[in-house]
């Protein structure tokens, strides 16, 4: 083909924030040109939006309306669902492979977009990434949600009081944002549920947050941190702070102070690191994260862009890196999808500047806190701010309703107690994904 009338090839890696909100801009615009193709990969075919998770791990939410089927989100952007398997930036390609399945494929870029998230980290702790549940993926929350129930299931019959209260003995590791959400919806899940397992002691349930801090949600300050503990203290959480897990072994739980916790539930929310694929290229890393330009784009790499955690990009005001939030990762990914077009189209690119005006968190049933524009906010009117600015964030109308709905119907109505998801479909998928990979190696 001569070079001139071929396609200028866009690749972006990731459905997070940030690649999604890149592929939706240049769907709107660079994408309508006969003479760009853009492609997106993704694990999976649809994007989460992360906030609203603890709210499926609570039963408030049903999983599909957190998340937006890319196809629906993006009508010419081409959609691969696989895994990025190597990156050949000399030769400007990208190998994926495709879920339950070992074909392998070649991507051509001419302009590239990092944007794969972060992988939890566990911190080389012990026991931890065999035994302990995350709460960073849709799965995640499914999964927590179905476990909590099921030890509530057991609980109920088991007769040995010591085993009884190691099942109803719930951790989270972690203080900061997704492990303060997590331990107020599972203590709202739990507590809330017992009513109809009357051979449970409520008096038996323990839910237990471990933060290394001196006071949790450290993002927002020591006062509405402060708050926030008195709050879930009045609902009987227990809060270990200034303290660390250091092993997960033999169902139990050692924390650095010497006190060991015997439970079957542990949520780790305690860290996470960039993708490990960015150790593989030649990129200055900070923190495991690609140091780019004010523009986001990668120097000494023309056309090679990061975004969200991937990307460690200096605020200019503060001259410290912007932090990898949600709302940082959505502008970040705009404003590479206008740099591209830009390029393409032979203008200027911009700096990425911004300053969020706060922050915000649920901290169980009608309760929250936020720090916006200055003000601190906590309890009913914290929750409805919270409820209603995520409410706005969520892609598409028709998820909104649906969310907007339940959440009325959930002041009528009880939550679900059914469990849907089991420990035989958990491994009835892992065989049906392992004999896939097995037929289609045996084929090869």
């Amino acid at each position: 083909m001569d070079s001139s009338t071929a396609k200028k090839r866009i690749v972006i890696l990731g459905g997070g924030f940030a690649g999604v909100e890149a592929a939706r801009y240049l769907d709107r615009t660079a994408a309508k040109r006969n003479d760009i193709e853009v492609t997106l990969v993704s694990r999976e075919n649809f994007t989460v939006f992360t906030p609203m998770l603890h709210e499926v791990a609570a039963g408030d939410l049903e999983p599909t309306h957190i998340c937006n089927p890319l196809r629906k989100l993006l009508r010419r952007v081409i959609i691969l669902t696989g895994n990025v398997e190597s990156i050949d930036l000399s030769q400007r390609r990208v190998t994926i492979s495709y879920t339950t399945s070992l074909i392998r494929r070649e991507l051509p870029f001419d302009y590239l977009v990092f944007s794969l998230g972060s992988d939890t980290n566990y911190a080389g702790v012990p026991g931890m990434a065999e035994h302990a549940f995350g709460i960073k993926t849709l799965g995640d929350a499914i999964i927590l949600r179905a476990a909590v129930i099921a030890l509530l299931e057991a609980a109920s019959i088991e007769p040995d009081p010591e085993q009884r209260k190691k099942m109803l003995t719930f951790v989270v590791a972690g203080g900061g944002f997704a492990g303060v959400e997590t331990t107020g919806a599972i203590n709202d899940l739990a507590r809330e549920s017992l009513p109809h397992y009357g051979q449970i002691d409520p008096g038996e349930v323990r839910v237990v947050l471990i933060h290394g801090g001196p006071f949790i949600l450290p993002e927002l300050g020591e006062k509405l941190g402060r708050y926030a503990q008195k709050k879930l203290g009045e609902r009987r959480v227990e809060i270990k702070l200034n303290s660390k897990v250091t092993a997960y072994e033999n169902g139990a739980i050692q924390c650095n102070d010497g006190e060991r916790i015997p439970a079957d539930t542990l949520i780790w929310a305690a860290g996470v690191s960039p993708s490990p694929l960015l150790k593989t290229t030649s990129f200055e890393l900070q923190k495991g994260r690609v140091l780019v330009d004010s523009t986001m784009e990668v120097p000494g790499h023309p056309g090679i862009w990061a975004a969200g955690d991937c990307a460690a990009i200096t605020d200019p005001i503060t001259k410290l890196p912007y932090p990898p939030t949600a709302q940082h990762a959505l502008r970040e990914g705009r404003l590479i999808g206008k740099n591209i077009r830009s390029r393409l189209e032979g203008r200027q690119t911009k700096a990425f500047v911004y300053k969020a005006p706060g922050q915000l968190a649920a901290i169980g049933r009608r309760t929250g806190v936020a720090h916006l524009f200055g003000f601190n906010v906590a309890g009913l009117i914290g929750w409805v701010l919270w409820r209603t600015i995520y409410l706005m964030k969520l892609p598409r109308l028709e998820k909104r309703l649906r969310v907007g709905i339940e959440w009325l119907l959930n002041i009528v109505f009880e939550r679900d107690l059914g469990q849907y998801v089991t420990l035989r479909d958990v491994q009835s998928l892992n065989r049906l994904i392992d004999s896939s990979t097995k037929t289609r190696s045996a084929g090869a």
